[in-house]
């Protein structure tokens, strides 16, 4: 008997495509970055920071959509992912807070301060 095939892009169970696309995008990120540092690209110059951020941001969804799909199908792989998946949240939480908000500290609201 063959197994129903599911033409849901975003059934991460059963169909590994939108973490494929995730990591297209997130590619295609890093090569506008890389490009918005040329000298002739000086106009995207502004928004280098924001391709780069982005990028990361991309790969790293790429990473825990294709989890989902390892979950149910690749058990070893799902593992080995697992180290990766949380070394590439802190790396982007430490990009976020040090390019994004630029090493401020966030706002604690008044009922959480001591």
């Amino acid at each position: 008997m063959s197994e129903k095939v599911s033409n849901d892009l975003f059934d991460l169970k059963n169909d590994p495509r939108l973490s494929v696309y995730l990591y297209r995008a997130g590619f295609g990120c890093w090569l506008l970055y890389l490009l918005a540092g040329a000298p002739i690209m000086a106009s995207l110059r502004f928004y280098r920071t924001d391709l780069g951020i982005l990028s990361f941001f991309m790969m790293v969804a790429g990473l825990s959509a294709s989890m989902v799909y390892d979950y149910y199908h690749n058990a070893v792989l799902f593992t080995q992912k697992k180290k990766w998946l949380a070394i590439g949240y802190t790396l982007l939480a430490a990009l976020i807070y040090f390019v994004v908000l630029g090493n401020k500290s966030p706002v604690i609201p008044n009922w959480l301060s001591f």
